[in-house]
């Protein structure tokens, strides 16, 4: 089933194994029949470490959503609550629990298992309520990190960057720092650790402390990875907020990618029946799960979207003439041969079916003028043309009430290619953007500055040209089909974090100390001492393996970018990646008004959760009505404004003919 996790250099089957102990051990602890009831956000994480068969096995008979009001009705010795440690989370188990009927019998036992960590202040407001006592068993599940794929592992947390760069809450570098202990647990320390940012040197510091304190961490392990490379986000905002140009990139665009499942529009694949038409055409989204067991997705998730139509048609043909080969099958030895093949070869077939049907969905948005008309200015702006001016496009999409988020993307795209905005130009975006969109919005603009998206150019001086050249973040001749440089990913921009990760491996970061420099936060090297007999001892030929965290997300453009490297055959160096989370220029950028520090409601409309679920914070009345008069106050001010320069004119021009007359 999990095939695909053990397929690379490092096996990260042993982390999901790991996980999946872990969850058994619990459920054991809860003797008897069992219901979970799930917090929704977890149900996606949670099911690339164990499907249901496993929770079945230990007596799980039930499954529900967290939601307000009484629980379903089971038939079930023990309920168990697993949910993250949010306060909002806790009232709606407070309303569970005393709405259970104490009458019944027998009674239910009930458990609370937080994940990733308890949180003392969940239990306190548990006990204020008057419900902690109910649970028999109230403990942590540490899902810190999550084997995606065989080179892919993510914290999925959803906060994690508004936690870094807006709120300065180390929670999520907690996290990350015992994620990693975890994995040198299982493959061995680390000898070597890079990193470059403020939160890349909290991550180093808390596991060095970690391991201070815990002495007995120190395994016997022979090491599998030879460097640990963490990378701030902030190091690098440019690259999550133009557009993915690669396969899996643009899936996660136009349709997002959770947790290694992409719902689709159900139109392009129904199936096609003579005499029926359009008749009966499905209304539920096509539900697709998007990693390298299938093959052929394997092959095509990480090309250029333009080098994908040829392999497709390539495939096309390759299957159809297997299938022509039933043909000239005569003797039964080859016909039973034919036969034994036909289950991968229907299979083959039907994951063709569904990738052509997805790039021709992709294809119709791709090929449309706005799309077009976005990316020439994103790749304008990324080869250093205009970008100190009101852009003429970005104001035409303004009048025409474009969503906000194409607006932002593209405004932080430009700020992030200029170093900061001139003050005249970052006012009149914020102007314009605010008179079309809502004042409420100051708020968004104002989280936006902060998190270093969007603010003005305060040294006069813009660093990116400089940047751009040094580390080759621009080429113009990019070979989309047969690619020789990471630039591809983007049709002519070569991602600033893989290009930082691919000069480190080669010929080191020496080599561009004055760069470094320019860019955010520290950068450092620590070595971890390893037990004698440990050091490693390369053979001939045998490629370094060195893990890149990304702390505060990363794309799936930098991934396939890895990937590539990886491939090389003179790179001597191969990547497993790591992320707190899979995110894309959209979720970046849309840090909202309601993403205020101390509020936990979510913003992006790709979000698991619904924005509307009962217990999710809101903003409150006052804000609201504050915003809606300040709103009024500003426009009445801006038509007094107008008054009073008008009545100005009319006065001076009467004086002026006064004056001739």
């Amino acid at each position: 089933m999990a095939a695909h996790l053990s397929s690379g250099r490092v096996n990260l089957t042993l982390l999901r194994e790991a996980g999946r102990r872990e969850l058994r051990e619990f459920l054991d602890k809860c003797a008897g029949s069992k219901a979970i009831v799930w917090d929704e956000y977890l149900t996606g994480p949670f099911g690339l470490i164990a499907q249901y068969s496993l929770l079945k096995e230990h007596e799980v008979e039930k499954m529900f959503t967290l939601k307000p009001g009484r629980l379903p009705q089971a038939d079930v010795k023990n309920v168990i609550f697993f949910v993250r440690p949010k306060l909002e989370l806790m009232d709606i188990i407070t309303d569970n629990v005393l709405r259970e009927d104490r009458g019944r019998s027998p009674q239910r036992d009930f458990h609370i298992l937080f994940v990733p960590r308890r949180s003392l202040l969940c239990e306190q407001w548990l006990k204020e309520q008057g419900v902690l006592g109910s649970f028999i068993h109230r403990e942590q599940y540490s899902l810190d990190l999550i084997p995606f794929d065989g080179d892919l592992l993510s914290m999925e947390s959803e906060s994690a960057f508004k936690e870094c760069y807006l709120e300065s809450d180390q929670t999520s570098l907690y996290h990350a720092a015992k994620g990693l202990m975890t994995l040198q647990a299982l493959y061995g320390t680390i000898p070597q650790i890079f990193g470059k940012g403020e939160c890349a040197r909290h991550v180093a510091n808390m596991m060095i402390r970690m391991k201070r304190e815990f002495p007995g961490s120190q395994n016997s392990i022979f090491p599998v990875f030879d460097t640990l490379l963490l990378l701030d986000r902030n190091v690098d905002l440019l690259t999550p907020l133009a557009t993915q140009l690669t396969y899996e990139g643009l899936i996660d665009e136009i349709y997002g990618i959770q947790n290694t499942y992409v719902k689709l529009p159900p139109e392009k694949f129904a199936p096609k029946k003579q005499g029926e038409g359009g008749k009966d055409l499905p209304t539920e989204p096509k539900k697709l799960q998007l990693n390298s067991a299938e093959e052929l997705y394997a092959e095509i998730r990480d090309k250029n979207f333009n080098a994908v139509g040829s392999v497709l048609s390539k495939k096309a043909k390759i299957i159809s003439a297997a299938f022509e080969e039933r043909h000239h099958a005569k003797t039964v030895g080859e016909i039973k041969q034919f036969v034994s093949q036909l289950p991968h070869m229907q299979a083959a077939r039907s994951s063709l079916a569904n990738h052509t049907s997805i790039a021709e969905l992709i294809k119709d948005i791709t090929t449309s003028e706005d799309f077009f008309d976005n990316l020439t200015v994103e790749q304008e702006f990324m080869s250093g043309i205009d970008t100190d001016k009101v852009n003429n496009y970005i104001e035409d999409c303004i009048a025409q009430k474009h969503p906000l988020i194409k607006i932002l993307r593209l405004v932080c795209l430009q700020s992030v290619c200029n170093s900061g905005l001139k003050q005249k130009v970052l006012d009149h975006y914020k102007r314009e953007i605010l008179q079309t969109y809502g004042y409420e919005h100051i708020l968004t603009l104002n989280n936006l500055e902060k998190a270093g998206l969007l603010k003005p150019q305060t040294s006069g001086r813009n660093n990116y040209p400089t940047i751009r050249k040094t580390l080759r973040l621009w080429m113009d001749d990019v070979n989309e089909q047969n690619p020789n440089d990471i630039s591809y990913v983007y049709s002519g921009y070569a991602p600033l974090s893989v290009r930082l990760a691919q000069l480190l491996a080669r010929p080191g970061w020496r080599s561009i100390e004055e760069v470094l420099k320019m860019l955010p936060g520290p950068h450092f090297e620590e070595r971890q001492q390893l037990p004698t007999g440990l050091q490693k001892k390369r053979q001939h030929g045998e490629n370094r393996v060195t893990l890149v965290f990304f702390l505060g997300g990363v794309t799936y453009a930098e991934i396939a970018a890895l990937r590539f490297l990886s491939q090389m055959e003179d790179g001597g160096t191969e990547y497993v990646i790591a992320t707190t989370k899979l995110i894309n220029g959209t979720r970046t950028s849309q840090i909202r008004a309601h993403h205020l520090p101390g509020n936990t409601a979510a913003a992006s409309p790709t979000d698991p959760l619904p924005a509307t679920e009962p217990g999710r914070a809101m903003p409150d009345s006052f804000t609201i009505h504050f915003l809606k008069v300040l709103k009024e106050l500003l426009a009445f001010v801006l038509f007094s404004y107008t008054v009073l320069v008008g009545a100005l004119l009319l006065a001076g021009w009467t004086t002026y003919f006064l004056v001739l007359k």
